[in-house]
């Protein structure tokens, strides 16, 4: 197979649901966005060379329905003849999508692919607006469905992942992001118009855009003590709270990946190569533990040993799910999610994937990493895990 080369992966900013700057956005506007500049930032490439776009989306319905993929690519300016479609592995969709964008390019079938994704958990809440649990299915088989929080207990409570641990860690998140913010290390991140509606003296509204320039969720005035004041969200004696728990957020992100001929072709120096990518199941009650079974796998198909991997992205749907896989594996939290994770950064379900992916790859290049991982657990009780290699 071939090598499927990354020349470009940027992101939004993570705006809080309901409350931050994306609110009044439209997701396909922000989509739409981030796949034009994507183009734009990959030099000599034009939209009439992306063959085909891929969006993971985890809730692909009402403002993100109708097969997104396409629809925000022709909002971009795309051709007709590039085609889109939308993908849906919930909290890895974004993943799933650059993967799948990438093997379009390992096995022939294309030159130049995007893969992106996008969630506005202000247009489309955590669960859809219309969810169907089979009745028959859900005598036997209820924890698939069971609430995200809830498994974040489970893993907690079976695991001994005490509060203070948690709250720790969640601490920790919001610093690292709040000390890159300052030092201006988010790299990846490309200011995006938003829209608000402004009330005027007649009391009519009037719509306004702006530039966004930042993540709206790092709270750099958090204290291990505040946190200690949350109370349990999801257990009356629980240990999972607000302020150990990712944030709901909106936003989108893209990767532009390329064959080596294509690169050679339009004279571009790639970022890196993606390698390996693999998903494990586990049970559904405890879906966190997910990372903790996907790395090895991918670790065991790619042959690079954990050692060598010189910096981890491992998203932070809850402090405790993250703190088990990275406890089981043994890993250095020096290497982990260096900038700050979901915690303070958020969680914009679909779009992580891949904005993970555009974080991971802009820190290896700041850092000098030859080897990368992301991954992240998923509802339903899987993981996913990447393995990408920083080009010299």
């Amino acid at each position: 197979m071939r090598d499927a080369y990354i020349v470009t992966s940027i992101r939004t900013p993570g705006c809080r649901r309901n409350k931050g700057a994306f609110k009044d956005t439209r997701p396909e506007d922000l989509l739409s966005f981030i796949l034009s500049t994507a183009v734009e930032k990959t030099g000599n490439l034009e939209k009439k060379d992306v063959e085909d776009i891929m969006v993971g989306c985890s809730f692909p319905e009402a403002e993100q329905g109708l097969n997104i993929g396409r629809i925000a690519s022709q909002m971009a300016g795309f051709p007709v003849e590039t085609t889109g479609a939308t993908v849906n592995r919930f909290c890895s969709s974004g993943l799933e999508a650059i993967a799948l964008a990438a093997l379009r390019v390992m096995a022939g079938w294309s030159e130049v692919v995007i893969g992106s994704g996008l969630e506005s958990m202000t247009y489309v809440p955590m669960g859809g607006n219309l969810p169907r649990p089979h009745p028959e299915f859900m005598r036997r088989g209820a924890q698939v469905y069971t609430s995200m929080g809830i498994t974040a207990e489970n893993v907690a409570s079976r695991y001994g992942i005490d509060r203070k641990a948690q709250d720790e860690f969640a601490y920790q998140s919001h610093m690292k992001a709040a000390e890159a913010r300052q030092k201006g290390l988010f790299k990846e991140l490309v200011p995006t118009p938003a829209t608000r509606f402004v009330v005027q003296k007649d009391g009519t509204y009037k719509r306004e855009t702006f530039l966004q320039d930042v993540d709206d969720g790092i709270r750099d005035n958090t204290t291990i003590e505040g946190l200690g004041n949350l109370r349990p969200v999801f257990a009356a004696n629980g240990s999972v709270t607000a302020g150990n728990s990712s944030q709901m957020t909106d936003g989108a992100a893209a990767t532009v990946i390329m064959s080596e001929d294509k690169v050679k072709e339009l004279g571009i120096s790639p970022i890196a190569k993606f390698k390996f990518y693999a998903t494990m199941g586990c049970r559904a009650d405890e879906m966190g533990v997910g990372p903790r079974y996907a790395i090895p796998r991918l670790m065991k198909r790619s042959g690079v040993d954990l050692k060598d991997v010189g910096l981890f992205e491992i998203n932070e749907a809850f402090a405790s799910q993250a703190l088990y896989c990275i406890r089981e594996l043994g890993l250095d939290l020096a290497k982990i999610n260096i900038h700050g994770g979901a915690v303070a950064l958020g969680h914009p379900l679909g779009c992580t994937g891949a904005k993970l992916c555009a974080t991971l790859l802009s820190n290896m290049q700041q850092h000098n990493v030859k080897y990368g991982v992301e991954s992240m657990c998923i509802g339903g009780g899987m993981g996913a895990a990447a393995l990408f290699e920083l080009c010299e």
